[in-house]
């Protein structure tokens, strides 16, 4: 006798077309990043012309610490997610939203102690970041608040990727919206003194973010029990918020290194920016516009990737082994329609895209397009390795697209610039960005395909879950090597 079909649930990306589920489940994350980055834009701009060069210097200064600093409770942040769409995947909500107590528990208490640590040495580490004298001061008053919010801005992170990691890309994008306009609107405000507001200076900007980010958190914190999503936690489950030791052996075991590959792209970002400050101020200014293209360029990559990784991480789960080359399959392809379209209009276009930077008569223009039509196709290629990396690591696989990445950055990447420099001058730097996408694709595909990460994509989730995840008659077991 048939075993009857299981009933519909809430969040499964397991099941439907597999590019349909992959489409959905991407633009929520990708809108959610571009309003992420129009932020960050505006709130420079509100800075910039507000206060001035100076305080603007002083954000910069300040956030790539935080970034850098952030690093390794986004990688937390990640393994969680990965842990929590395997159970949610089978179907394990107690299992998923213990994986999501002990992230949350964890990462709040670490992010306690970093904060206070950053607070008492912000002097020291914007001294070994050479912050100029005019904006020390101003950078060291934004850092400090930045740091004493950074417990609740992280723990909202966090719930955002478990919330992807059940399937559910759209209420974190409603939340950022949220953020996003609070923070738009707050900026110039606390910053200039408006009506009963006070002038606050470039503490009115990191003022402006911290409420922004706290009242989007409180009210998406307030939605997820009103709406009684999975991950939300009453009565005993409140007891997962101290860390357990298996989950936090997963956690800690697979966050390091999914912290670390940030990392390693974030410091070769800042070697690559050392090496063009070599060409002179008019090449930086080039690059500093064609970055701010190559942010957008990168957007669909990383929502691709992250969208990959959640659908896999559930097809693991549920033990559907046959269906993660299509996932695989059809995050490529994505990636290549969007990712290359919004290339070609950038290339065609970008001429109007950079005298918004660089002003119209800028002689930084020729330059910035010449760098353009060189190195920002190579995002597109990158883009493939992300979905291929996205993959292994919803397998519990980190320490090799962690791998990957660092040999493509650092010994291809900066190698073919060593190597060629004498011969193609600062061409060499534009041209690095492709050289290192393709070795990355290589590696990507070869890891993917022959590698025997496969073998060790166990489901993180019990054995009580595991039997409902099988109702329907899927196998359980190992994957065998080739899917």
């Amino acid at each position: 006798m048939n075993k009857p079909a299981p009933a519909p649930f809430k969040g499964d990306l397991t099941e439907g077309p597999v590019f349909k589920t992959l489409l959905l489940f991407s633009v929520p994350m990708l809108l959610s990043n571009i309003l992420q980055s129009l932020s960050g834009t505006i709130n420079s701009i509100w800075v910039g012309r507000l206060i001035g060069e100076e305080a603007l210097a002083a954000t910069a200064n300040a956030n790539i610490i935080m970034f850098l600093v952030a690093g390794a409770a986004f990688g937390f942040g990640m393994a969680g997610t990965v842990k929590i769409g395997q159970r949610y995947g089978a179907r394990d909500i107690d299992g998923a939203r213990k994986t999501f107590g002990t992230v949350v528990g964890f990462s709040a208490v670490l992010m306690a102690a970093i904060a206070l640590l950053g607070y008492l040495t912000a002097p020291a580490l914007l001294t070994a970041l050479h912050t100029p004298g005019g904006a020390y001061p101003l950078a060291l008053i934004y850092i400090r608040l930045m740091f004493v919010s950074m417990p609740f801005m992280m723990v909202s992170v966090i719930l955002t990727m478990g919330l992807r990691g059940t399937g559910d890309a759209r209420t974190p994008l409603i939340f950022m919206g949220v953020t996003v306009a609070i923070d738009t609107v707050l900026n110039p405000i606390l910053i200039a003194g408006v009506g009963p507001f006070p002038a606050m200076g470039i503490a009115g900007s990191a003022t402006s973010t911290i409420i922004a980010s706290l009242v989007s958190f409180l009210g998406m914190l307030i939605y997820v029990y009103a709406k009684d999503l999975p991950l939300r936690l009453r009565g005993s489950e409140l007891g997962y918020l101290k860390p357990q030791r298996e989950e936090l052996g997963f956690i800690i075991s697979k966050g390091i290194p999914m912290g670390a590959q940030m990392l390693v792209m974030s410091a070769a970002g800042i070697i690559i920016v050392g090496l063009v400050n070599q060409e002179g101020l008019l090449m930086t200014a080039a690059y500093g516009a064609a970055m701010q293209l190559f942010t957008y360029i990168q957007m669909p990559a990383m929502a691709v990737g992250g969208a990959v990784s959640a659908i896999a991480a559930q097809y693991i789960g549920a033990r559907k082994w046959d269906r993660l080359d299509h996932i695989t399959r059809a995050g490529v392809t994505m990636n290549f329609v969007m990712t290359g379209v919004l290339t070609v209009l950038l290339l065609v276009f970008d001429r109007a895209a950079l005298v918004l930077f660089l002003g119209p008569e800028s002689p930084a223009v020729p330059l910035a397009r010449h760098i353009q039509l060189l190195a920002g196709w190579s995002f597109m290629v990158f883009g493939v390795t992300m979905v291929y990396s996205a993959t292994m690591r919803a397998g519990g696989a980190v320490w090799v697209p962690l791998l990957i990445i660092a040999i493509a950055l650092y010994p291809v990447r900066l190698g073919f610039y060593w190597l060629t420099y004498e011969r193609l001058g600062s061409d060499a730097i534009w041209l690095s960005f492709p050289v290192g996408s393709l070795a990355g694709l290589v590696l990507g595909w070869g890891f993917y395909h022959y590698s025997g990460w496969r073998k060790h994509a166990m489901p993180e989730t019990s054995d009580e879950a595991q039997e409902q995840a099988n109702a329907d008659g899927e196998p359980a077991g190992r994957m065998v090597p080739g899917g």
